[in-house]
């Protein structure tokens, strides 16, 4: 089901998702507003035809246009945005957030909130390589997941608007997670990845392996090129969750080392077919 084409939405953040959440939602017709720090970026979503109107300076006035505010925010500005700015939310107005870390995050601003506003988390499992509204496409959410992870404040109308506003941006699956199950999913299928590229990336002196590497390289470190403010911390924000991801994947490292040093072929052989059988899960459409 699709959102209300007579909802207002606001963007706060045009950076690369931020930024691609307005050209889905204005190409699906709505009526898209946003707040950025920069004018530039303003008059780029502008020119582009991602946003009607957009301010640099917060004020109620504007704000409260707005049935629903989405915040493509770091998650510690975002927590600052609510504390300094929550009263200039119209009422009623729901919100919601595109945050890769839920537990820290969900409680502390669903406790300060005030009580005619609410907000429902989820976590669009998007993105690129690179970042700014330049690198934004709708593009990005076609093969993608959706995840809304709600608690017990969230009512069933909100959720159901989040679970909407996937469906609307053009996500594959949209799915509901506890913050907790989400945290410990994202820090295995998320963090853990990234970090393994940073590894890779960093364990050696790659200077001149660009004139010899295959695509298997390339592949696997393509997160690598990584935004270092966010995801460091995003990491520690789910460290707990993330130190148990990295265990599980060291001891299972140890195995396969262990496989080689003892020539072991047939347990070798036997991880690697189960490797195979578990990759097909991943698969997307067209690849």
């Amino acid at each position: 089901m699709k959102l209300d084409k007579h909802l207002k939405i606001c963007i706060i953040g045009l950076g690369l998702m931020g930024g691609s959440y307005a050209q889905a939602l204005s190409d699906e017709g709505y009526e898209v507003g946003a707040v950025a720090r920069r004018r530039e970026t303003l008059d780029y979503a502008l020119e582009k035809g991602w946003i009607a109107h957009g301010v640099t300076e917060v004020t109620a006035e504007y704000m409260k246009k707005f049935d629903i505010s989405v915040f493509a925010l770091y998650p510690h500005i975002f927590v600052e945005w609510i504390e300094k700015y929550q009263n200039c939310l119209k009422p009623g107005a729901v919100i919601t957030d595109v945050t890769g870390v839920k537990g820290c995050v969900v409680y502390k601003i669903q406790e300060m909130l005030r009580p005619d506003v609410e907000f429902i988390a989820a976590h669009p499992m998007a993105g690129r390589e690179k970042s700014g509204i330049e690198y934004a496409s709708k593009e990005i959410f076609r093969q993608a997941n959706y995840i809304v992870t709600p608690t017990e404040k969230n009512t069933a109308q909100a959720v159901e608007i989040c679970k909407s506003l996937g469906e609307t941006l053009g996500f594959k699956t949209v799915t509901t997670l506890s913050p907790e199950e989400h945290d410990e999913m994202i820090g295995f299928l998320s963090q853990l990845t990234h970090c393994i590229a940073v590894s890779l990336m960093t364990c050696r002196d790659t200077d001149g392996f660009e004139k010899y590497t295959g695509d298997s390289f390339r592949d696997l470190t393509r997160i690598a090129n990584i935004n270092d403010v966010m995801w460091s911390e995003l990491f520690l924000l789910n460290k707990k969750e993330l130190l148990k991801q990295m265990e599980l994947f060291e001891n299972a490292f140890a195995n396969l080392k262990k496989t080689v040093e003892n020539n072991d072929i047939d347990e070798m052989r036997s991880l690697m077919r189960k490797s195979t059988e578990h990759r097909k899960c991943f698969e997307k459409e067209g690849k």
